[in-house]
Order: C-alpha cells, then sequence, then structure tokens
C-alpha cells in the first residue's frame, strides 16, 4: 500500500478529506476485504455460527478463504472463536468491536435494498 502524506489536520480525521483519513482507509482494509463484509453481515444476524453455518451464508468462498478471513477478523478483534470444552464445536460470534457495526451493515442492507 502507498503512503498517503498528511498535513496535521488531515492526520486527525476531522477534516472531510476521507481519502487521507488513515482511520477511514484502515477500516476499509478491513471490512473491504474480498469475504469479510459477508461474514460480519452473517454475525451480525445470529448470536455465534458454528463454523459450517458461516460457510453456508458465504457459499463462494472456499473453506481454506473462511478460515483465513475467520482468522484475520480474529486478529483484529472483531470476532472471537470459541470451542466448546465438550463436544469441540467451533463457534464464532463478534465481539463487542464487532457487534458496534452492527448499525453501520444494517444501513448497509438498507442502501443496497433501495439501490442496488
Amino acid at each position: 500500500m502507498s503512503q498517503v502524506t498528511k498535513t496535521k489536520d488531515q492526520a486527525d480525521c476531522g477534516a472531510t478529506d476521507f481519502e487521507s483519513c488513515e482511520h477511514f482507509i484502515n477500516a476499509f482494509q478491513i471490512i473491504g476485504k474480498k469475504w469479510n463484509g459477508l461474514i460480519i453481515s452473517s454475525l451480525c444476524g445470529s448470536k455465534y455460527l458454528r463454523f459450517k453455518d458461516l460457510a453456508r451464508c458465504v457459499v463462494a468462498c472456499s473453506d481454506r478463504v473462511l478460515v483465513e478471513r475467520l482468522k484475520e477478523l480474529e486478529q483484529e478483534n472483531i470476532v472471537k472463536r470459541s470451542v466448546d470444552a465438550n463436544t469441540k464445536i467451533i463457534s464464532y460470534r463478534l465481539t463487542r468491536k464487532g457487534e458496534e457495526l452492527k448499525p453501520v451493515f444494517n444501513q448497509i442492507h438498507d442502501w443496497a435494498d433501495k439501490w442496488v
């Protein structure tokens, strides 16, 4: 990724020049990465989902890529992976940070229903 030169005013993201806002750019690098939006959106509608359930939600994504994306989202503290001690079943849920994306994804769904 190329480095963007910013003034102090641009760096604090208070300016309307979102192209130069590092936080905005970083957010889109996470949620805009292929499959991440669908993964997060799927988890927005459930308390938790097992891997096979997520794979059904993101049909065109291979299992290998889905695992990679879930690990990345877990590293970003957006998704939490849990393993049931008795059954060893793996499930995923949104963290508090991930939960805060729900209104954003709801608005994207509303926009898509209207315009796409």
